[in-house]
């Protein structure tokens, strides 16, 4: 008799504690799906750019400095837009390369030039990004690819402006709640061949949107914040 009440006690403490757990994970969940999602961040950077183009094919060559201003429209967890300007420099000189040129065996050249671009992209995350309260199953750290359609000034002697196709890949990591860091490379091909001031230094005329073109990349350190709180009870966010 008196195991059966044991039983019967052991029944009422072990179902008394499943209920309060399965309350408990209700409860976190429901605060959880409570705190706030942003819908846009924005910050700056700092990069170092390269010029890669016919005096230079070295992407350790010749680095400069550069600042940069960020926004980002996130449209989800994993998906987002991006907009960059960059300010900088690039420079170059036709002793760094082997190529033999017409228009420089003589007289050597070299550059430094102003480089201001503005780049619009589209951010795909591997997997959702968030610290994981206001969207479930968010991590904290995330890798990503991006892809968009830049444009690009040199003030190269004449000044050149040009379309560009920015392609790269990079991480996010979850700061704090509504802090960002993030470190990417982005390869930036533009449609011109005078970003170094110089048009077909090999002397042979070359047609083609990408062919014979300057290009530079940009390894960039960001850090944004989050703003701009995302209603939960809207109609359209359901």
């Amino acid at each position: 008799m008196r195991m059966d009440k044991w039983v019967r006690g052991c029944r009422y403490w072990v179902l008394t504690a499943l209920l309060i757990s399965h309350f408990s994970l209700f409860t976190s969940s429901v605060a959880a799906q409570d705190d706030p999602e942003y819908r846009m961040e924005v910050g700056g950077g700092v990069a170092l750019t390269t010029y890669l183009g016919d005096f230079n094919a070295n992407l350790t060559t010749g680095m400069q400095g550069a600042g940069a201003l960020v926004a980002k429209y996130k449209m989800n967890p994993r998906m987002a837009f991006a907009a960059t300007m960059t300010y900088g420099r690039m420079k170059g000189s036709s002793k760094d390369t082997e190529t033999w040129y017409p228009e420089t065996a003589e007289r050597p050249y070299s550059f430094s030039n102003q480089l201001i671009d503005l780049t619009l992209r589209y951010e795909y995350n591997f997997w959702a990004y968030g610290t994981g309260r206001e969207y479930y199953g968010a991590k904290p750290v995330a890798p990503f690819i991006a892809l968009g359609l830049g444009f690009t000034y040199a003030d190269a002697h004449p000044g050149t402006f040009a379309a560009s196709l920015p392609v790269g890949a990079g991480v996010k990591v979850k700061l704090g709640e509504r802090l960002n860091l993030s470190a990417e490379w982005m390869m930036h091909f533009t449609g011109t061949d005078r970003l170094d001031g110089v048009k077909d230094p090999y002397g042979i005329k070359s047609s083609g949107l990408l062919k014979n073109t300057d290009c530079f990349s940009a390894f960039m350190v960001a850090l944004t914040y989050d703003i701009w709180e995302k209603c939960k009870t809207c109609n359209n966010d359901r």
